[in-house]
């Protein structure tokens, strides 16, 4: 699940709703085989539902800002 925290997770048997889900199918090459198989995005892991329920707050993986300086 992406932006999920680390330690936020579902586990085998929860039941799992996505609203508003976003069926991609993704086809990769790599040394003369392919690869496809369908992936689902969500906006964000809060939006999905867990047994029920919307995961807490702290489910949503913080931002993170990386800078680096540039001298020329």
């Amino acid at each position: 699940v992406y932006n999920a925290a680390p330690d936020w997770s579902v586990l085998v048997g929860d039941a799992l709703g996505v609203p508003e889900p976003h069926l991609v199918l993704h086809q990769h090459q790599h040394q003369g085989q392919t690869f496809s198989f369908p992936g689902i995005r969500v906006s964000s892991p809060l939006s999905l539902l867990v047994n029920g329920r919307r995961p807490p707050g702290p489910a949503l993986a913080p931002a993170r800002l990386a800078l680096t300086n540039d001298p020329s």
